[in-house]
């Protein structure tokens, strides 16, 4: 699975006005989507942007399942933290054969 590539290009203050907005008005519209693709319009956003923030902003507040913000921050903390202590590990696994051999007098072979 592939990284995308986001920008940070929107404040949080503009996202959460969007959001707010979007949740305001949605009533005024057709559909949730027609808010939604009027409101990304007026911020310079697409629609798809938009409608994962107010997703996001739903979790957030439990009416929605998934992973709040925090949460989701949480997670990719944790699995930074996995993978430098599996390179740690790495590290000191090659270190000890590098040393074990050596004490052998022998030549170390990764």
């Amino acid at each position: 699975m592939g990284k995308r590539k986001t920008s940070k290009k929107y404040s949080p203050e503009v996202r959460e006005r969007a959001v707010r907005m979007v949740l305001e008005h949605a009533k005024d519209y057709a559909s949730e989507w027609e808010a939604i693709g009027s409101i990304a319009a007026k911020i310079g956003c697409t629609g798809e942007t938009l409608r994962g923030w107010v997703r996001q902003a739903e979790r957030d507040r439990g009416e929605r399942p998934g992973l709040t913000s925090d949460e989701r921050d949480r997670m990719k903390a944790l699995e930074r933290e996995n993978r430098e202590l599996h390179q740690a590990n790495e590290i000191l696994r090659k270190a000890s054969a590098y040393f074990a051999q050596a004490e052998q007098g022998g030549r170390y072979r990764p």
